[in-house]
């Protein structure tokens, strides 16, 4: 499946997205620090405290490999991603050894249904059309056995935000919401609000699991 977005983040846009987030984890850290006053690593930790070190886990848009260097630094180490641009991909694959990582789209995960223990999305889902979101929600709840967790922009309703210019690239609505209301078999585990220190922006990292059948 092709979508306009797909074409805007494999190309030259996408490639300039990977070149301005080419940071250190220390960087990566500091960032989250100055935005909500907590590390990705501490969020980490909170959400993932109960996940086993051996769980399969797949990363959906890995980009450079940012969050998967810091699940290996945890003690992960049965992990996988995909990608759509290939020049993040080169990078990532330079980054992290021993870890499965495939160009492919959140539409057409290339993995059997319920292979991972843990599917997850960090800045993703907010750069796909609405329209095209069921197609990517379905895939990646296709291809858990227990958990989808996600750190994503949070708002009550969609909301198009401009991004560098051209529209149809980014929005943010209620994806915990979503993801219930199109699945009966998930529930919420784990929903923490993210409010930005300088401004009313708030992001929502959040961890469901499908429920067990009785």
């Amino acid at each position: 499946m092709k979508t306009a977005q797909i074409d805007r983040w494999a190309g030259d846009f996408g490639r300039e997205y990977t070149d301005r987030n080419s940071v250190s984890l220390q960087e990566l850290d500091s960032l989250y620090e100055g935005y909500y006053g907590v590390t990705r690593s501490q969020l980490n930790e909170r959400f993932l405290a109960e996940i086993p070190p051996d769980a399969r886990i797949l990363e959906v848009g890995c980009n450079r490999g940012n969050q998967l260097v810091l699940l290996q630094q945890m003690g992960f180490r049965n992990l996988y991603g995909i990608e759509v641009q290939k020049y993040a991909l080169e990078q990532a694959r330079s980054r992290l050894k021993d870890v499965q990582l495939t160009l492919a789209t959140a539409f057409e995960i290339p993995y059997a249904d319920r292979y991972f223990d843990l599917v997850f999305t960090s800045g993703v889902l907010i750069h796909i059309a609405p329209g095209d979101l069921p197609k990517a929600l379905a895939e990646i709840h296709r291809c858990t056995n227990s958990y989808i967790w996600g750190h994503e922009y949070h708002a009550p309703e969609l909301t198009e935000i401009n991004y560098r210019g051209p529209r149809g690239l980014l929005w943010k609505t209620n994806y915990v919401g979503l993801y219930l209301k199109q699945f009966d078999d998930l529930e919420l585990q784990q929903q923490e609000f993210l409010p930005y220190r300088e401004d009313a922006n708030v992001d929502c990292m959040f961890l469901l699991r499908k429920k067990f059948k009785t």
